[in-house]
């Protein structure tokens, strides 16, 4: 399997001597296993004239990022909506497809280190730019998933946890579709609950295909019309894929925001055929960030 990239191209909270925003690309490795080592993942990162800030100067620095880690990826995740048309022109013009995502979780991760830590000891620092580096995602309406990749079944989920000592085990499970990051650099403890939502359907191996095109960034209970387990995918879609119906669901679904909290936004999303089922169709480790 190919590696994935995550990039973010924006203005820092520095200014150089002309008292002009100074730019900068991130680029960092997206994690595969619960088991590799994050300090393995590839890391790159190049300032940016102002002067120069445009698509060619980014295919640029994308390809001296290529030239150091000796390899091209398959495609390059970004979580930055405003820099959607130059990122994604520098990506196509590197033979990279570009992919708007929010599952940037160790590029945000990075980024939240390099403006507590890094950027307020380099020279032209100002803290008043640092609140502008900030992204918060539109609030848009969830949509039904595909009768196609469902069935005709309705519904049929259930709300669940792990211990995150229980993820050691990932690496051995029957998964056919999904993706996963080390959970090592959270510190949380062995007996720490990690909620999931696992999704029950006939047509469960199309369904976790169909599924595994998309960039699944998290899951979220929402009220508002009406109580309903959403996942949020790409950079602002945002899909329907189970309906709180009945109060003893709508205790789990809180209960469920309550352990994902506890466990630092991280919790999974599982496709299976059944109930009785051992294998995943699909399973993915998932994480609600805050949005740097």
């Amino acid at each position: 399997m190919g590696v994935t990239w995550e990039l973010d191209f924006y203005s820092r909270p520095l200014l150089d001597d002309e008292e002009k925003k100074v730019w900068e690309v991130l680029i960092c490795e997206s994690p595969q296993s619960v088991q590799q080592s994050p300090g393995d993942l590839f890391r790159y990162s190049q300032y940016c004239p102002s002067a120069t800030v445009n698509s060619v100067w980014l295919r640029q620095a994308i390809e001296a990022a290529i030239a150091e880690a000796g390899q091209v990826p398959q495609k390059i995740r970004f979580f930055r909506r405003q820099m959607n048309n130059m990122i994604s022109k520098a990506c196509e013009e590197a033979a990279i497809p570009p992919a708007p995502s929010r599952r940037t979780y160790v590029l945000e991760q990075w980024l939240g280190d390099r403006l507590e830590n890094f950027y307020p000891q380099q020279p032209g620092y100002d803290p008043k730019l640092a609140s502008s580096t900030s992204v918060q995602y539109p609030e848009l309406n969830a949509i039904a998933l595909p009768d196609a990749v469902r069935g005709d079944r309705g519904d049929q989920w259930a709300l669940v946890s792990l211990a995150a000592a229980d993820f050691n085990d990932l690496p051995d499970w029957e998964i056919s579709f999904g993706e996963s990051f080390p959970l090592s650099p959270y510190n949380l403890s062995s007996d720490c609950r990690i909620p999931g939502l696992i999704l029950f359907s006939p047509r469960a191996l199309p369904f976790a295909a169909w599924l595994s095109g998309l960039e699944l960034g998290y899951l979220q209970y929402n009220t508002d019309p009406r109580p309903i387990m959403r996942l949020e995918t790409g950079a602002s879609d945002s899909w329907i894929v189970a309906n709180v119906t009945d109060k003893t669901s709508e205790q789990e679904a809180r209960g469920f925001e309550q352990a994902k909290k506890l466990a630092q936004g991280i919790h999974f999303l599982a496709i299976q055929a059944s109930p009785d089922s051992e294998a995943f169709a699909g399973f993915w480790l998932l994480q609600e960030t805050g949005q740097c």
